[in-house]
């Protein structure tokens, strides 16, 4: 319960699915707990919920592609909470799930915006308050498909390709500093971001099923498997864990 006990992170796009997930997890165990996203009714109600069982949350409105939201909100976070200890980069979009040929340039600009530019963002701005903390830990949410290819949404995979590599780009650059950055890598997962796109290929139940059969456990996983995943690499147990990919895919990326 106390794994993280004294620490303060701030999570992006935790109203919903992982982000939410996560958040609970980290408050649990012990840390303060920055609630950021574009939904404000969503977020403001969670993070009310988190401090109704005791823990120490706040949520602040940020739209992870505009810099100067992003440079305030941060700054915002550490002062209120007094430190920041833990970025978790998770706020993402899935986008146009188009052929590469018929994908605009409007709708590629939409995910790099969101899952690329965000991610550069958010660490260019933590990274002072991190540093003046002694260190910390940098978790940013990629996928398996920052690390296979599948024929569909090409932009999509395509940030979370980039991703990938902006974590090892930074575990080396920021390592002289005690902040660790590392990627985690789900399989399908059960967040409302998954039950759009099955309900955009057609029947959900089938759809689930067909994703289930996807994974060699026989099931797609659960905001919790992921949460679990990034309390590891946030608490001290990782503390010689940096420019890594946490895996955590039922199987998918084993074939």
């Amino acid at each position: 319960m106390n794994r993280l006990q004294g620490k303060v992170a701030i999570i992006t796009g935790a109203a919903l699915g992982l982000g939410r997930a996560t958040a609970i997890r980290m408050a649990e165990e012990g840390a303060a707990v920055a609630v950021f996203d574009m939904l404000e009714a969503e977020g403001a109600a969670f993070a009310a919920e988190l401090q109704g069982r005791g823990f120490k949350a706040r949520f602040w409105r940020c739209d992870v592609t505009s810099e100067a939201e992003v440079a305030r909100v941060i700054g915002e976070a550490a002062a209120h909470f007094g430190r920041l200890d833990i970025l978790v980069n998770n706020a993402g979009v899935s986008g146009a799930n188009k052929p590469t040929h018929e994908v605009t340039e409007a709708e590629w600009d939409f995910v790099q915006a969101v899952n690329v530019k965000g991610v550069f963002f958010c660490t260019k701005h933590a990274i002072p308050h991190l540093k003046a903390a002694g260190g910390g830990s940098i978790i940013n949410l990629s996928s398996i498909y920052g690390l296979v290819g599948a024929p569909d949404v090409p932009p999509y995979h395509a940030s979370k390709g980039a991703v990938r590599l902006m974590s090892k780009t930074d575990a080396l650059i920021y390592a002289p500093d005690r902040i660790r950055v590392n990627s985690i890598h789900p399989g399908f997962i059960w967040t409302p971001m998954v039950e759009h796109h099955l309900e955009a290929m057609g029947d959900i139940s089938e759809g689930r099923k067909a994703t289930d059969a996807l994974h060699p456990l026989g099931h797609i996983g659960e905001p919790d498997d992921i949460a679990w995943g990034a309390v590891y690499l946030a608490s001290d147990e990782a503390k010689f864990v940096t420019g890594a990919e946490l895996v955590i895919d039922g199987g998918y990326t084993a074939h």
